[in-house]
């Protein structure tokens, strides 16, 4: 039986990586869990593969733990997703999210098809291991003791996964905010105008306020 040997690297971080060995009739839940036992990290979050383009653009899901509206549109389940079954390449690549809650990003692709397995190693197998995987922060906004974020940076984090928020979703939702910023910075930059007009009702004698009881000349 042959072997698939996958590189995976982090999108942020291109000098950690790791090499797994896989069997192809294993699944991707499998590949989930060899990837989180060699970064430490609890492999017990909602994840997903994408299968991917040259240029790691995203197409079909293959999600463990989808919320409700995933189900409901019939996502596939890395739990009965066979990986054999989304090769379609000799390098073929996955772009893979850890953790919806507090994403990383990783770059998943196949750089060996091993023709023989060896029947003294048990599959999936960690083949190499090079750097330290980052540390995760957690909802108290610390690793390790040492605060890095606000409580209102982990709010921000806990109502854009409520709203299925992905990375690359950013631009799009600073660009909204930025609108809302500027409109209301006009607004008040208009009720100020008005207020200066009014607050100044001279006229050109001097006198404060016009009347209908002001002396005729």
């Amino acid at each position: 039986m042959a072997i698939y040997r996958f590189r995976i690297s982090f999108e942020d971080f291109d000098d950690i990586n790791r090499e797994i060995d896989i069997k192809p009739g294993q699944t991707f839940e499998d590949l989930h869990r060899a990837i989180h036992k060699s970064t430490g990290y609890n492999a017990e979050k909602s994840s997903s593969f994408y299968v991917s383009t040259d240029n790691w653009i995203k197409g079909e899901e293959i999600a463990l733990m989808p919320n409700q509206r995933k189900i409901d549109n019939g996502v596939v389940l890395m739990e009965k997703a066979k990986i054999s079954s989304f090769i379609e390449d000799p390098h073929q690549k996955f772009y893979y999210i850890y953790n919806f809650e507090r994403p990383y990003d990783f770059h998943v692709e196949l750089i060996k098809i091993i023709l023989e397995n060896d029947p003294n190693i048990e599959y999936p197998y960690i083949v190499k291991s090079v750097g330290e995987a980052p540390k995760i922060m957690d909802k108290s906004g610390s690793v390790g003791g040492a605060s890095v974020a606000s409580s209102s940076s982990s709010d921000d984090f806990d109502f854009l996964n409520e709203m299925d928020f992905v990375p690359e979703d950013t631009d799009e939702l600073e660009a909204m905010g930025g609108r809302g910023i500027n409109a209301q910075e006009e607004n008040e930059e208009e009720e100020s105008d008005e207020d200066d007009v009014f607050s100044n009702d001279e006229d050109e004698y001097g006198n404060d306020d016009y009347s209908e009881d002001r002396d005729d000349y």
